[in-house]
């Protein structure tokens, strides 16, 4: 098939090359000229892994192609991708501002029958909204499909080539049949294409991420609890997470969730709710939760030093929201920099792939080290804010040499307590015991 995607954000990019993957021609529209120049000249502008073997591999074949030039893109394409971004605005709404005005130009431009896909991320009635925009304009017939994507940072290409399940939300049967087509390669295997209608698959994307969100602050709130009577929050976690109704996934306990999906996700559904006179109060609390989650570790490191954190050193692992990926948006992260750098310390950070985008934001508010160890070098203490594989098995030994002091503050639960112990470390994590030698 002929594709267009328009949007080369994280969705846009990945979907449109996964596409191409199976054997169709698929062109991504973008307006900005210079990424779009680079991403003609082979360059990836997003970290994620495989994407840039599949991305340079689909290039050389002839079946990916780049342009500024909206009309260039949906000429021949029987399917548009609409891969725009929502972000919230200033009340939690998601602003459609994006998605609507390119709906009007493809009104505009489009001369023959053409299914037109919401594959952003989008509150309950937007295709209605697509549709009534593309009609202001069209002289021909067209289809507006509701497709969420399902897409996990760091396991993005997997998850679009072997996918769990593809929901399509679509009225007419030309539409089901044009999208089931497409997509009947990714699910060999026997998973399946959940047709419905436009509103109820809106809505899913939205309840999806809201529920793993709150799944995620449970258990954070668990985590703390734990704390408070002794418990030990990895036993609980698995003691609950062989029950096959509750299962393993997503019952890590931690420093929050972060991220381009979650907060914007949950904030949304949340602020619909209200739209329609319904109070979320459940995700209300999430959203509550969340924000003092991330910043749960900063009390502990204020206790350890005393209140008085001018002119410590601390070396502080991972920047990114979640390992595998460079996105630092709502990363707890940045919360606790924040934290700290008020409070008069010096943060040396380091992390594999988030470095750059966190110097454009913060610039030389913190200092950057160009590996894992060079960042603890003197270090009064170690922050472990991201769980990189990189950061799982550190060699404590030069730890305990390079370092001040033998203190660890861990968001992410990565270390064993019995080895915190034997090693002689300070250790502080998240819903477990504290370690004080």
């Amino acid at each position: 098939m002929n594709i267009a995607v328009v949007g080369t954000g994280y969705v846009g990019l990945v979907t449109g090359t996964c596409l191409a993957e199976t054997g169709n021609n698929v062109i991504c529209v973008d307006i900005n000229e210079k990424k779009v120049k680079k991403m003609q000249d082979g360059e990836v502008p997003i970290y994620e892994p495989n994407l840039d073997v599949i991305f340079e591999r689909n290039i050389k074949a002839g079946r990916l192609t780049f342009t500024t030039n909206l009309e260039e893109a949906v000429d021949e394409a029987s399917i548009i991708f609409l891969a725009l971004p929502t972000p919230p605005g200033e009340d939690g709404s998601a602003d459609l501002s994006y998605v609507l005005n390119v709906a009007e130009e493809l009104g505009k431009i489009i001369t023959e029958y053409k299914v037109i896909v919401d594959k952003s991320t989008v509150p309950v009635g937007t295709a209605e909204k697509v549709h009534a925009k593309v009609a202001e304009n069209a002289k021909v017939d067209f289809d507006i499909v509701s497709n969420p994507e399902f897409l996990r940072e760091g396991f993005a290409v997997s998850d679009f080539m072997k996918p769990d399940r593809i929901v399509i939300g679509a009225s007419s049967e030309a539409a089901r049949a044009l999208m089931g087509a497409l997509y009947k390669p990714y699910v060999r295997q026997g998973n399946p294409i959940i047709f419905m209608d436009e509103k109820s698959a809106e809505l899913t994307k939205y309840a999806a991420n809201s529920f793993l969100a709150t799944k995620i602050t449970f258990m954070n709130e668990i985590a703390n609890f734990c704390e408070k009577v002794g418990a030990d929050v990895d036993k609980v976690r698995i003691g609950i997470g062989t029950d096959s109704r509750i299962g393993k996934r997503f019952l890590f306990p931690g420093i929050g969730y972060g991220g381009s999906c979650f907060p914007k996700d949950v904030q949304a559904l949340a602020k619909s709710g209200k739209e329609q006179d319904f109070d979320f109060q459940i995700l209300n609390s999430v959203m509550e939760i969340n924000e003092k989650q991330k910043i749960v570790i900063v009390p502990k490191i204020k206790s350890y030093f005393n209140n008085d954190l001018k002119g410590k050193k601390l070396a502080l692992w991972g920047l990114a929201f979640k390992p595998d990926t460079d996105d630092i948006r709502e990363a707890p992260a940045l919360y606790i920099i924040n934290e700290l750098v008020a409070a008069g310390a010096e943060i040396v950070a380091y992390d594999p792939e988030a470095m750059e985008n966190v110097q454009e934001l913060l610039g030389d508010k913190i200092k950057y080290a160009k590996g894992h160890n060079e960042a603890v070098i003197d270090a009064d203490a170690l922050i472990v804010a991201t769980e990189w594989s990189l950061f799982r098995v550190p060699e404590f030994d030069k730890l305990a040499k390079t370092m001040k002091s033998k203190v660890i503050f861990d968001g992410r639960n990565l270390y064993d307590l019995d080895e915190m112990k034997d090693l002689g470390f300070y250790y502080a994590s998240i819903g477990r015991e504290l370690i004080n030698p």
